[in-house]
């Protein structure tokens, strides 16, 4: 038996205000073909499938659009809501959909409710049980799952600790191989900008070991795929949702198991629509250098480093880089006053026309020149001799 595991999708998301319908249609595309001609039994959905609670209806015909071809292609698709998802809404109508193959885990009652595939042909031989963690809000569920402390822990540890006494109790028939979905921060991931945070000051990671004696955990939540131990991993997301994903590697893993268990685990590749690239140097520099060519065609963040904040600069920029959607300005060497806030400079200043020329050298990014404080200094003082003569 083959499973699938991916996560975070984000169905219906912008990259820096450009629509990604389209790339996500083609990972579709890509996950469908591979389903196929892979032979993969089961797609596992780890949470994050939209990217918000009210998506749009192109989006929603997107997803319905995959899940009837994932299940054409052979595959059932089991999924679970992550912190961007409606539980409610992306849960609507489970038993219905079941019947079609797509099996819905939105809802606490359902924690220790697995879905169940023979690994042999004998009526009472292993099974595979797949089991959904949608996402926990700790003070909408600490009380359901009968905890004290509203914390990410301590409602994790509730729903590990409903599903492992599910499992002991079905052992007690014949084997049971376990496989739980859970979206998540767990302890050791490493995050990327595209994430929402789970809670303040990283208080919602939780430790590996509430998944202990589980055949594999798949997690979703953070966009990088990942091995945290042997039996937990992050897919990571399909598609890159934040430059600094650049040097991300989008894939997922092949689950292999057996009347024995997991047997294997494997990498798989997803092809990017898009190069990113992450551009740093002077404005001439990245105009004439032979070394960027490659970014040429690709989404490009820059950030200058020029000692003046060149005029037109994304204009030129986007002479050769068509598709740059971030420009920065980090110069080089910067002095004391160019680090400071632009408040502190502004309190710092002692007369009228340094209030002026530092305002004009925050919004343009240099400073004034001669002649431009000349003239300046010359509309101050018209403004005072008005405010004389009234």
């Amino acid at each position: 038996m083959r499973l699938l595991h991916t996560s975070d999708w984000h169905l219906g998301r912008s990259f820096h205000g450009v629509g990604m319908l389209d790339a996500q249609q083609g990972f579709i595309d890509q996950l469908v073909e591979f389903v196929g001609d892979e032979n993969v039994d089961v797609v596992l959905i780890a949470g994050d499938v939209y990217d918000r609670a009210l998506p749009g209806v192109d989006v929603v015909r997107l997803l319905d659009d995959a899940l009837v071809r994932l299940t054409d292609a052979g595959a059932q698709v089991v999924l679970t809501s992550g912190n961007h998802d409606s539980a409610i809404r992306l849960g609507f109508a489970s038993k219905l959909l079941e019947r079609g193959g797509v099996h819905l885990r939105t809802r606490l009652t359902e924690l220790d409710v697995p879905v169940l595939f023979p690994l042999d042909a004998a009526a009472d031989g292993p099974v595979l049980a797949i089991y959904g963690i949608p996402w926990l809000e700790p003070r909408l569920v600490a009380e359901q799952l009968g905890v004290e402390a509203a914390s990410h822990f301590e409602v994790t540890r509730a729903a590990t600790e409903k599903i492992r006494a599910d499992v002991t109790a079905r052992a007690k028939a014949g084997a049971v191989h376990s496989v739980v979905l859970a979206h998540t921060f767990a302890s050791g991931g490493i995050s990327s900008d595209s994430e929402r945070d789970l809670s303040i000051g990283g208080v919602g990671a939780v430790p590996l070991d509430l998944f202990d004696g589980f055949g594999y955990t798949a997690l979703g939540h953070l966009h990088g795929r990942q091995s945290l131990s042997r039996t937990v991993r992050y897919s990571g997301s399909p598609l890159a949702y934040s430059f600094s994903e650049a040097k991300h590697r989008k894939g997922g893993w092949l689950i292999e198991a057996d009347a024995t268990g997991i047997t294997a685990v494997r990498e798989v590749q997803w092809e990017a629509p898009r190069a990113l690239a992450v551009l740093r140097g002077t404005l001439d520099h990245l105009l004439s250098a032979g070394e960027h060519a490659w970014a040429e065609t690709a989404y490009c963040q820059i950030t200058l480093t020029d000692s003046q904040r060149p005029a037109q600069a994304m204009d030129k920029l986007r002479a050769r880089f068509p598709d740059t959607l971030v420009l920065g300005f980090q110069p080089e060497g910067a002095t004391a006053d160019a680090t400071t806030t632009y408040s502190t400079r502004l309190a710092a200043a002692d007369d009228d026309l340094s209030i002026c020329c530092g305002f004009l050298e925050h919004v343009r990014g240099r400073s004034t020149d001669d002649a431009e404080a000349a003239v300046l200094a010359d509309a101050l003082e018209a403004v005072r001799l008005e405010e004389v003569s009234q």
